[in-house]
């Protein structure tokens, strides 16, 4: 097990906590459309500072160490572009005008994080008491790889998804938006505005997301502040990643079936470990390198193949995938 000091959990730790105030401050308190250059600026930086994180981690802490953080890295933020892809559909199903969406995503954000927080501390804790979490995790893994890949050319039913309902039928929700106001008043009743019901649906979303990202990255690396650090610097760069590529989500038509194969990978790869652990030191176990090679190689055949595709069959439209099915909208199969 790597040993991180404390030194280092308190700088990175609070690294992150500056980085995200600088996206509440943009996001949050200067709600403006943001334009392709701006977008591309701001995912470089984000970019960097996880790369150069992860280089200088990798320098104090060793090579196996470096490997495993960068492998997390690219687990979480393969899994934060399908992230995206279900914001995307919030926004257009809501609605959110365009110089509100960055509220909305920052919410997200900052929401994410926090529940990866939590569920961190819970994993961690739960894979120190017992080796067979790593079965149960496993199992998980597989069984949303299989969901997704089944429902790949679908997109989650947002609009009647039951904590959305529960919200519409016990708020006062307005028809309209109100600026970016959370709350209202109409005809001096106090009521909420359509952006509350949209976050609802934001932090129903989170909740799924990090159910599933923080087995699959728990996969890579049993160090609690590596699955921290990765999903941290993955998440902080989300907002403007949303602005740059959301027109080309569209054309990751493989998308969901690389993130299926991926996450399904590291379904085996947890319960081989947990043979090799628990049962025999004869089974062979799946070295961090060469899961860092498989998910990197998974990622640059399905965006290659995706494009291709698009490019051969313009009308071609990517789907986030749904782990339920969702049987009143059926999609042609691409």
């Amino acid at each position: 097990m790597i040993e991180i000091s404390t030194l280092t959990w308190v700088v990175t730790v609070g690294l992150v906590l500056v980085l995200l105030a600088l996206d509440l401050a943009l996001g949050w308190l200067r709600p403006h459309k943001v334009g392709f250059r701006e977008a591309a600026l701001w995912s470089v930086f984000y970019v960097a500072v996880a790369v150069a994180f992860g280089v200088w981690f990798l320098i104090a802490y060793g090579g196996d160490a470096g490997t495993q953080y960068f492998a997390g890295y690219i687990v979480e933020k393969s899994l934060s572009v399908d992230n995206l892809f279900v914001f995307v559909i919030i926004m257009a199903t809501f609605a959110v005008p365009d110089e509100h969406q960055q509220k909305v995503l920052t919410f997200g954000i900052v929401l994410a994080l926090i529940l990866r927080v939590i569920f961190i501390a819970l994993g961690a804790t739960l894979l120190s008491l017992a080796s067979f979490v790593f079965l149960l995790f496993g199992l998980l893994l597989i069984y949303t790889a299989v969901q997704l890949f089944r429902h790949r050319d679908e997109d989650p039913d947002v609009e009647n998804n039951v904590v959305v309902n529960t919200a519409r039928r016990l708020l006062p929700v307005t028809e309209h938006y109100d600026g970016g106001r959370i709350f209202t008043r109409v005809d001096g009743k106090r009521m909420v505005t359509p952006l509350l019901v949209v976050l609802i649906a934001i932090g129903g979303i989170d909740v799924l997301f990090a159910l599933d990202s923080i087995p699959a990255v728990f996969g890579v690396t049993e160090s609690a502040f590596i699955v921290f650090a990765a999903n941290a610097f993955a998440l902080l760069g989300l907002r403007a990643l949303f602005f740059l590529v959301k027109g080309l989500l569209d054309r990751l038509v493989y998308l969901s079936t690389g993130l299926a194969v991926i996450l399904g990978f590291i379904g085996v790869k947890l319960i081989l470990h947990w043979l090799h652990v628990d049962i025999s030191p004869a089974v062979p176990e799946i070295p961090t390198p060469l899961s860092l090679g498989v998910i990197v190689g998974v990622l640059a055949i399905v965006t290659v193949a995706s494009l291709i595709k698009t490019r051969n069959d313009p009308t071609l439209t990517a789907h986030a995938g749904s782990l339920t099915g969702s049987p009143e909208k059926v999609h042609p199969e691409q």
